[in-house]
């Protein structure tokens, strides 16, 4: 993934077959609508400047999205795939429990700082895109934390509600630096969220 968006396809008839045409526009559109709203937030984005930006006629948005908002759904799906791989190819490395835990959080904020763009989308707009994204976004907590839980060995309720909180705070403490687009305060958060678990850890509630 990357927030500038993919190469233009070239004028006139393309040599591509249709089906990856349209894989190219998708790609092109979901890059814009994390470029757009990066800059202009949800709301402030038309349909239209996510256009400009990509390069794709309004016909074709409309073959490939019902919506806006299905747009931004798509994007948020793509990014949640990515993030899911991510931390799945951290944590499943050998290691202790605390180890893999650190893997995981060092994976995810890299990831975070590494595509900005599409970050501020998953964490910051889903909140202003509506209740579906939220839905979504919520479904996508619950999961992070039963693969904390699991990561952790947090078997009693007490353990799997530090998970819980660890989840919830992580995705709080990384908005501002996305916002100002700090990201030397991005990682950073990975290392005080680290350091909190260990002492978590050393104290048996996790």
């Amino acid at each position: 993934m990357t927030t500038s968006p993919p190469r233009r396809l070239p004028r006139g008839r393309s040599a591509l077959p249709a089906g990856e045409v349209s894989k190219v526009q998708r790609a092109r559109l979901l890059a814009a609508m994390a470029d757009a709203m990066s800059e202009l937030g949800f709301v402030g984005t038309p349909v239209g400047e996510i256009l400009k930006r990509a390069g794709v006629s309004r016909q074709s948005f409309y073959e490939l999205f019902t919506s806006k908002l299905d747009c931004f759904m798509a994007a948020f799906d793509d990014v949640a795939q990515l993030m899911e791989e991510w931390l799945d190819a951290a944590v499943t490395e050998p290691g202790d429990p605390l180890e893999r835990f650190e893997r995981g959080i060092a994976a995810y904020v890299e990831l975070l700082a590494m595509e900005p763009g599409y970050a501020r989308l998953f964490i910051v707009e889903s909140h202003a895109a509506g209740p579906e994204a939220i839905a979504r976004r919520l479904d996508l907590q619950e999961l992070l934390t039963e693969r904390l839980a699991g990561v952790l060995e947090a078997s009693d309720d007490e353990a799997r509600f530090a998970c819980r909180m660890i989840v919830a705070a992580v995705g709080g403490m990384v908005t501002g630096p996305l916002i100002s687009g700090d990201t030397t305060a991005l990682r950073e958060v990975g290392d005080q969220i680290i350091a909190h678990v260990r002492v978590l850890r050393r104290q048996g509630v996790l």
